[in-house]
């Protein structure tokens, strides 16, 4: 594999040198995402939502505005609410910025949050161009809806790879479930090709065929794998743990609910237990006090 290639073994074993202006190459980038792996991360909108999944076990805390009724969009969350919530909890933050918008990324930086996610349901910045994330030291996370899509942002520097589902908050988790299923399957189909054949396939994927060559040898996408959409029971989360994602993302709507302490416990106890269906019967409560 060429010196200068993107890829990074999952794992510490590792490849690659890459442009010469990032500090943190992306290997560390990778490992500092997996660090998320077995966790739940939830959305904040403020700080006291910050400091209930803090306190509930939440692996990261990921921050945006709440999202707008008629069009389920938000924003990038003000940079002085950004700060009060990284000096309310002592868990890693992660902010929102729009797909493209690498100003908002260098100012994200700049305020020292611990990831960010280039995310789609926010208003596109440009519909044509993502961000480069290698220029940026701080590890990325990208949202997918098939592996073609989740391997094309890994070589753009992404760090951690979100399969995305429902994008309305309506919480449908049947989008989820599809979109696991097709990049785990498309993993299978791969990981029992000859060699021969990757090449074909990295081009029906459209993505790049080092990548793509990687995933086969490792069996796995090369980056930790969340995923968001239409997630909001323990057994929910438990589900897609099962599918093989390695965590959740939770939308911010699990504060709606009655009790958003105990909803947010189950679901992160849901991630770290989900093999294990004694405790999850035990956890599969469904709050009705609220509109979540």
């Amino acid at each position: 594999m060429a010196d200068d290639s993107a890829v990074t073994i999952y794992g510490n074993t590792a490849v690659s040198d890459l442009n010469k202006k990032d500090q943190n190459p992306f290997s560390v980038k990778v490992g500092l995402a997996q660090r998320l792996s077995g966790g739940a991360i939830i959305h904040a909108t403020n700080v006291n939502q910050a400091k209930i999944a803090e306190s509930a076990g939440a692996c990261c805390v990921i921050v945006s505005e709440p999202s707008r009724p008629t069009s389920g969009i938000s924003r990038m969350l003000d940079p002085a609410v950004i700060k009060e919530i990284q000096e309310s909890v002592p868990i890693p933050v992660m902010a929102k910025s729009r797909v493209g918008h690498f100003v908002e990324a260098q100012i994200l930086e700049a305020l020292g949050v611990d990831y960010i996610d280039e995310n789609e349901l926010l208003a596109a910045a440009d519909e044509d161009n993502f961000i480069n994330k290698h220029n940026f030291r701080v590890p990325f996370v990208s949202g997918c809806r098939n592996l073609g899509e989740g391997l094309s942002r890994v070589r753009e520097g992404a760090a951690m790879i979100r399969t995305q589902g429902d994008l309305s908050g309506s919480g449908n988790i049947v989008d989820t479930v599809r979109n696991v299923r097709e990049v785990m399957g498309k993993i299978r189909v791969l990981t029992n090709m000859d060699e021969d054949e990757v090449f074909t396939f990295a081009k029906e994927l459209g993505a790049p065929y080092d990548i793509v060559a990687q995933t086969k040898q490792l069996g796995r996408l090369p980056v930790v794998h969340f995923a968001s959409g239409g997630i909001v029971t323990p057994a929910d989360a438990a589900l897609m743990m099962q599918l093989g994602c390695d965590g959740v993302f939770i939308d911010s709507e699990i504060f709606n609910s009655s009790d958003p302490y105990k909803q947010v416990r189950a679901i992160v106890q849901a991630v770290r237990n989900y093999n294990d269906v004694h405790m999850l019967t035990g956890l599969n409560l469904r709050d009705n006090g609220g509109s979540y």
